[in-house]
């Protein structure tokens, strides 16, 4: 399977496309697309949302305004796993020019499906290991994206005077990917406050709050200072505790994932319960897949987008942030493009290291 990284200039093309010339030119050669999302759809405020953007973008329709959706693109959801092969294989059957599907959860059912269609093209997002032709597997390196809103964490913390401060992740199901999330955001803790502690919790379901909620409130009644989910759906529970505390004057933080969440943070007028999030846009990918179609360019290959690619990166939407710890996650963000740091992406590497606590709930597998 051949892999590639995308330049940053590559990239650029693509969402330039995406902003400027996506609707004129697809009405022209007719490019359709269909998106299959988990049971948490494209309301998710978080992953399934930026696979979204991206299609509407790349048809030059906005949010509100899906001026497109149900003739050259829609979405299906499934409400629970066994729907996957199914919609699947009505989507490939239905002959689009593009199926896309979000998430690893995804990837037997594509497996299954993708050499029944040997015509039809398929993009998955966070696979990289499906031995088909037919399929595009975009991942990501969200481990360096994750190490900067680790550092923005820490910095604040210490802007803020936290004596011994103690951090928190949240996850939905274990998984490798999942895992490069936690690493990341631990190593960039850690290289701003060495000693810090930090402690994890996974829910093991993308779609329920109440459980993030739950376990936020309990952690930061505890002192722990911020708390970074990535668990789709369920990551929303964190941000609404945050938000319930903050607004009752406790210091305390939710990190956003993926998409920039700080609008779903906002408790008063200028004030966001998330300090920052770590952006992961999946926007990028779906763009990028349904360029390749429409130029006839789509390849069976894996796309990595990383932080030189400007794939992942962090959101600087708050202004309590402060623009000198921007400016210091700005200099980690270089270090990280440049080689200086390099941000180990596993658990088993991480803890070899030393570079993250032992007794972390994180899955390789």
């Amino acid at each position: 399977m051949k892999r590639s990284v995308l330049a940053i200039a590559f990239v650029g093309l693509a969402l330039l496309a995406m902003s400027c010339g996506g609707k004129q030119a697809t009405k022209a050669t007719g490019t359709t697309v269909r998106l299959l999302t988990d049971a948490t759809g494209i309301d998710d405020k978080s992953f399934n949302a930026a696979a979204w953007r991206g299609i509407l973008s790349f048809y030059g329709d906005t949010w509100d305004k899906p001026a497109n959706k149900g003739k050259l693109y829609d979405v299906v959801t499934a409400q629970t796993q066994d729907m996957y092969v199914p919609n699947l294989k009505q989507a490939s059957e239905e002959k689009y020019n593009l199926v896309i599907v979000t998430g690893f959860t995804w990837a037997d059912a594509l497996s299954e499906v993708a050499p029944k269609y040997a015509d039809q093209k398929y993009m998955i997002v966070d696979v990289d290991w499906l031995q088909a032709s037919n399929v595009m597997q975009v991942s990501f390196a969200e481990h360096e994206g994750s190490y900067l809103v680790g550092v923005a964490a820490a910095l604040k913390a210490q802007a803020d005077g936290i004596k011994d401060p103690k951090f928190g992740f949240i996850g939905g199901i274990p998984g490798p990917v999942i895992t490069k999330f936690e690493m990341g955001y631990i190593q960039g803790i850690k290289s701003v406050l060495p000693n810090a502690k930090v402690v994890d919790y996974y829910a093991n379901d993308w779609g329920k709050p109440e459980l993030a909620k739950a376990q936020a409130k309990n952690w930061y009644d505890s002192g722990v200072y911020a708390i970074f989910s990535a668990a789709g759906g369920t990551g929303n529970g964190t941000i609404a505790q945050a938000k319930e505390y903050r607004s009752q004057g406790k210091n305390v933080w939710a990190i956003g994932v993926d998409s920039d969440q700080y609008a779903d943070g906002v408790y008063a007028e200028g004030k966001s319960a998330v300090l920052t999030s770590m952006l992961k846009r999946v926007e990028t990918a779906s763009s990028y897949a349904l360029q390749q179609v429409k130029a006839g360019t789509f390849q069976g290959q894996v796309v990595v987008l990383d932080t030189k690619a400007d794939g992942v990166g962090f959101s600087d939407a708050n202004a309590e942030l402060g623009k000198d710890i921007v400016e210091k996650v700005n200099a980690a963000k270089a270090k990280i493009v440049d080689g200086s740091i390099k941000v180990i992406p596993t658990y088993a590497d991480a803890k070899a290291a030393g570079a993250v606590p032992g007794n972390l709930q994180a899955s390789d597998k």
